[in-house]
């Protein structure tokens, strides 16, 4: 226990030494006395990089996306397609059916009209980009306790509803800047920007039922039985599977979009007069959100394959591989521990001329690369013994992995792996939590998942013949060892 006490208290004046003076076989027998002599040494060795393609990742984002952007240092398009459900309360009430007014020539209740708005909170590119989606209502819903990816599409995986049997498709132009939307509405303090699409033609529903439009196929569902309105595994297995929003043309814009919500408008007495008034479903995170990335995958790898740095870029991009010379590191320290191990990632600043690059990645993960899958799947959190955070420093234009001790211990352990000295460095968003007040407040990192929003950047590295990443060990043994 002693010399446990020793090693941690020593290190920590080592690092500073180490920094100041190559010359280091003198540390140990200048803090310990003879007895239980500590020896330490530095040393640095170089690290090759590549960048790997990231394909499909785990899509968890409580951040939806729709639009089509190109990156112009890199020239690759990307597409957002978002498939949205709806949550709703247990306590969900619309007024008696006696007092709607809003009614048919058979004096069937009716809405007047419905529509679905998309929330959102900022977007990348030009807001007057001429835009094309069409909104296809889901035929079943997308269900909870499976792992989905970026690259999982409602279409392709048979959850459209068809045209044939009623289902909805409908088409809609935008742009983000909405000139259509009347000034008195967005001078309203409580306005968010949003993206609408009529719902009032006429609609068929699975029954083969037909209603004048998709509002009043909700209003009359609920006063058949509100109970399917107050739960929503009922509201989304009978009433309402979601929608899918796709891109179908247009280049330059995306939403980051926070809400989805269906409005249905009606009319109904109250106080004895008739009033229009209004209900509406929204997206939560109680129910799934899901964006379906696309990119061109060719370009990709064209630029995976280049030499002289090495790519991050999200969403669902290229990762950055490092190569740890774990031989090198070895070598004649059979007997020493590995105390301290760091890496600085320098980027590469952008050469081309746009006023719309995307955001370089603000937090970066290291982790061995046969962890990559699991670490997101099961929904880890950055431990700092198998799993470092690092995040962007403007001033150095650089990340710092300050101690990845952790890792290469890992690696001298088991000396068998396919992937042995690897690592991968993952752009990630962190979701946090502040805990306590004043002096005592601290941030805890809540959730770490794959950084979905549009980020690219380029590292220093891959260079042949060339020396643009270094790790730095320290390494420590007491005499007798």
């Amino acid at each position: 226990m002693r010399k446990e006490i020793i090693v941690t208290c020593m290190l920590i004046a080592c690092i500073g030494i180490v920094s100041c003076d190559d010359t280091t076989d003198t540390i140990g027998g200048s803090l310990v006395d003879n007895t239980d002599k500590l020896n330490v040494k530095a040393d640095t060795f170089n690290v090759t990089s590549n960048t790997l393609l990231a394909e499909n990742i785990i899509a968890r984002t409580s951040t939806g996306y729709l639009g089509r952007i190109e990156d112009p240092e890199t020239m690759t398009t990307v597409t957002g397609n978002l498939m949205s459900q709806f949550h709703v309360l247990s306590n969900y009430e619309l007024p008696a059916k006696d007092s709607i007014v809003s009614h048919d020539s058979s004096n069937q209740v009716i809405a007047d009209s419905c529509d679905i708005q998309l929330f959102y909170s900022s977007f990348y590119g030009d807001s007057l980009s001429q835009m094309k989606l069409t909104v296809y209502e889901l035929k079943k819903p997308i269900e909870e306790g499976h792992t989905y990816y970026s690259n999982f599409n409602p279409e392709a995986q048979g959850y459209i509803r068809s045209l044939n049997t009623g289902g909805i498709a409908e088409k809609q132009s935008y742009t983000l800047a909405n000139p259509t939307e009347i000034d008195s509405i967005r001078k309203n303090k409580d306005y968010i920007p949003n993206i609408t699409i009529r719902l009032n033609k006429q609609y068929t529903d699975k029954n083969g039922v037909v209603y004048n439009n998709y509002g009043t196929f909700l209003l009359r569902k609920y006063l058949e039985n509100p109970v399917t309105f107050r739960d929503s595994y009922a509201f989304l297995h009978d009433i309402c599977p979601g929608f899918y929003f796709k891109v179908d043309d247009g280049l330059g814009s995306m939403a980051h979009i926070q809400r989805v919500q269906i409005n249905i408008y009606f009319r109904h007495k109250k106080n004895g007069k008739s009033i229009t008034t209004s209900t509406n479903l929204v997206s939560t995170e109680e129910v799934l959100q899901m964006t379906n990335f696309s990119n061109d995958n060719t370009r990709l790898q064209q630029l995976a394959n280049e030499t002289g740095h090495t790519y991050l870029k999200t969403p669902a991009g290229l990762f950055t591989q490092l190569t740890i010379p774990m031989s090198d590191i070895m070598a004649g320290h059979g007997n020493d521990s590995v105390n301290s191990a760091k890496i600085i990632l320098y980027r590469q600043n952008n050469t081309s001329e746009s006023a719309y690059h995307f955001n370089i990645p603000k937090n970066l993960v290291m982790l061995p690369s046969d962890s990559l899958q699991s670490f997101f799947a099961n929904n880890r959190i950055p431990d700092n013994k198998t799993s470092f955070l690092a995040t962007y420093n403007s001033t150095t234009n650089s990340y710092v992995f300050n101690n990845i001790s952790g890792i290469v211990n890992l690696f001298m352990r088991h000396t068998n792996s396919a992937n042995w000295g690897k690592v991968v460095v993952v752009p990630v968003e962190l979701q946090t939590i502040t805990q306590g007040t004043g002096n005592n407040q601290q941030t805890k990192i809540t959730k770490v998942s794959h950084e979905m929003g549009l980020t690219s950047t380029k590292l220093l590295g891959n260079s042949p013949g060339r020396n643009n990443i270094e790790i730095s060990v320290i390494y420590s043994r007491f005499n007798g060892r």
